[in-house]
């Protein structure tokens, strides 16, 4: 049978790095895995509710770099994540084909739309307070600069992925996934 998941270990505020130190779990490491992992769980839900099967596939590989980060980030912070050296330019790459099948972005839009594109606009601001989490920890820790980068790229994908899936629900007819434009007052 399986250990317990609960250890009490924390109740008092504090929990333990990797390497056994405790610490408060308003730590700035803490605070910026925590968020990684956050970030993660928004994903699989907006995943949910997606039907376009590439951006699923997408979004899964998205899923496992995000654990990678959050392993290095709560491991030692300058351990570095190599296998996500090529991930921005392949999230350019993406980014440049979604944008093609898409009418062009003149104004801002207000973010919403379907389940899955609202919740992928979620999912990208959690992704840009993710990264100011760990640009406030590279201060302190020598961060690798890759998952500064790796998340800047990301939260433009997320975006781009959200007018797009939209799009596409639109286009099957739920106006409820359209995009609408913000009105300044």
């Amino acid at each position: 049978m399986a250990g317990k998941i609960y250890t009490r270990t924390g109740d008092k505020g504090k929990t333990s790095l990797f390497d056994g130190k405790r610490v408060l779990k308003s730590d700035k490491k803490v605070e910026a895995y925590g968020t990684i992992d956050e970030l993660n769980s928004a994903i699989g839900a907006a995943s949910a509710f997606i039907k376009v099967r590439s951006i699923q596939e997408e979004l899964e590989e998205i899923q496992n770099d995000l654990l990678e980060i959050g392993s290095s980030l709560a491991v030692s912070s300058t351990l570095p994540v190599d296998q996500l050296s090529k991930r921005p330019e392949e999230f350019e790459k993406l980014i440049d084909k979604l944008t093609k099948e898409l009418p062009a972005l003149n104004q801002f839009i207000l973010p919403g739309g379907g389940k899955g594109g609202s919740l992928l606009h979620l999912a990208r601001t959690i992704t840009r307070r993710a990264e100011r989490r760990v640009v406030g920890l590279s201060k302190s820790e020598n961060i690798d600069q890759t998952i500064i980068t790796y998340l800047n790229r990301l939260s433009d994908l997320l975006f781009t992925m959200a007018r797009f899936v939209n799009h596409k629900e639109n286009r099957n007819g739920s106006l409820r996934a359209s995009e609408k434009i913000w009105r300044k007052k």
